[in-house]
């Protein structure tokens, strides 16, 4: 992620992150509620220091069916103390009592039943509250600087998460498209990292000229709030307009099989984006992924801040699912982690 072209100029400040897990706050919401009926028990959680797939498996155990039984809507960092939902199919005629379930690592807050299973990706935004220690540099420069990711958003990176543990997951990537064996799990992981390098190669290259949030020829567009996109099609005031009011986003490629749907400017920059990584991109190719599209731009909800001490600095704010409060945090400060993050906030 340092590689990465910032959008706004170096971050004006460098400060510690996850100095304890209650630094790092993330509240998972669904934008719906359990419906009160049904065969899949909608559970609320709240863990600390533990990852979504251990608790699935725990969780699991205590209920007594299998761990492929139990579903959640997406990934949530270790390091951290994060409120999630997970479900589980559970009989109508076989209540348990949850809360004789105790563990250090996580509790549950809620049971409702719900008629589905809660699908991978089926949530609205995580909120998060993140506490900044050892905090140095410009305190007018960081209010300047947080104020313009209020008004204009950040560029839409893959955070470091997606890409493992000294960015090794391209590397497998790469391995394992000239014919090393992996399981289906780690295939899936690794598809998603060589994907993810190629969207941040033409992100990056969009917002080393600065045009990130503006529209080029050939440009396609996704609705906020959504995975919907259109175009290309040509520029017109009422366009402009939405795309200034954040109605519209300009998108960047997940690269698979298939023609790039954007054209001129656009396709020809993330036409050169795969060409410098050929080799993860023939491989995609080769795996069957269509090409799909992401938004080129995040844009927090409800970003506010407040120092809690000469050294501390609070920052909450929502995202959309699929992106990274890491993506946003790296425009305000560098970084001195004292855990690396484990898991995309889905």
């Amino acid at each position: 992620m340092t590689a990465w072209p910032h959008a706004f100029g170096g971050p004006p400040l460098r400060a510690r992150l996850r100095a304890t897990h209650e630094d790092f706050f993330v509240d998972e919401d669904l934008g719906f509620a359990p419906d009160g009926a049904g065969e899949h028990v909608f559970l609320r959680v709240e863990k600390r220091g533990a990852n979504t797939e251990w608790v699935a498996r725990a969780l699991a155990r205590f209920a007594g069916v299998p761990v492929e039984a139990v579903s959640y809507a997406g990934l949530k960092d270790r390091h951290a103390v994060t409120r999630q939902t997970f479900s589980i199919a559970v009989p109508l005629k076989r209540e348990l009592d949850w809360s004789t379930l105790t563990d250090a690592e996580f509790r549950v807050l809620e049971a409702q039943r719900h008629g589905r299973k809660l699908r991978r990706g089926a949530l609205a935004r995580n909120r998060f509250r993140i506490v900044l220690r050892d905090v140095a540099g410009d305190r007018k420069a960081a209010a300047a600087r947080l104020a313009a990711i209020a008004e204009h958003g950040v560029p839409n990176y893959f955070g470091e998460q997606r890409f493992g543990r000294d960015g090794d997951n391209l590397a497998r990537a790469q391995a394992m498209f000239d014919g090393r064996r992996v399981q289906r799990h780690e295939r899936s992981l690794l598809l998603s990292a060589a994907r993810s390098q190629i969207f941040n190669a033409a992100l990056a290259a969009r917002v080393e000229r600065q045009d990130w949030d503006r529209a080029l020829a050939g440009e396609v567009w996704m609705l906020a709030g959504s995975h919907s996109i259109f175009g290309p099609e040509a520029m017109t005031d009422a366009l402009q307009e939405r795309l200034q009011r954040k109605d519209i986003h300009p998108t960047g490629p997940l690269w698979g099989e298939g023609a790039l749907r954007s054209a001129d400017a656009v396709a020809g920059l993330e036409q050169a984006a795969a060409e410098d990584w050929a080799g993860l991109a023939r491989g995609l190719e080769k795996a069957g992924l269509a090409q799909e599209r992401r938004s080129l731009r995040l844009v927090p909800e409800d970003l506010r801040w407040e120092w809690l001490a000469e050294t501390a600095l609070c920052v909450e704010f929502a995202l959309p699912a699929g992106s990274y409060a890491t993506t946003l945090l790296r425009e305000l400060a560098v970084s001195d982690a004292t855990a690396p993050a484990d898991a995309v906030q889905e």
